[in-house]
């Protein structure tokens, strides 16, 4: 149901700065607004930071979703993933994106920018904002997810 995200905390490392200035252009052309939480430029910095933001702004509710952009997609979904309330999914194809949102429920979407070209990226991104959860069996699993952010695992 494309349209029900309105607005999405975005961010990149610089591995995936350029690939993030891209995607603008279909987040634009999705109507989806963004708020760009960095880097600003292609110059080293430390993905953790950028995830960390993005990450704490979907789960303190101030975005419903985010989209992070790295050179595999991983490092940043690890370091999102630390956040309590967090899904953050790696997507290199639209169907991986799709179950993504459909099953688990994610709400950050991790993109590898240097396994990805351009159309492709645009691909996955508009799969992932305009795929549902379904719930059902789903969230029931989903359920078991959230639980484990409040585990003690001494």
């Amino acid at each position: 149901m494309l349209g029900m995200v309105k607005k999405i905390a975005l961010g990149a490392d610089h591995a995936g700065f350029e690939e993030k200035e891209k995607i603008k252009k279909t987040l634009d052309d999705l109507g989806i607004e963004y708020e760009d939480m960095g880097t600003m430029t292609p110059e080293s910095v430390d993905y953790p930071d950028y995830a960390q933001k993005v990450a704490e702004s979907v789960s303190n509710g101030e975005y419903e979703q985010g989209l992070l952009v790295c050179g595999s997609g991983t490092g940043m979904a690890i370091a999102a993933n630390k956040v309590k309330g967090v899904r953050a999914a790696v997507a290199w194809s639209p169907e991986i994106a799709s179950l993504a949102r459909q099953h688990n429920d994610a709400n950050i979407l991790s993109l590898p920018a240097r396994f990805l070209t351009e159309n492709q990226s645009a691909d996955v991104v508009k799969a992932f904002f305009e795929s549902d959860f379904e719930g059902g069996r789903h969230g029931r699993r989903v359920d078991k997810i959230k639980g484990l952010e409040d585990a003690d695992f001494k």
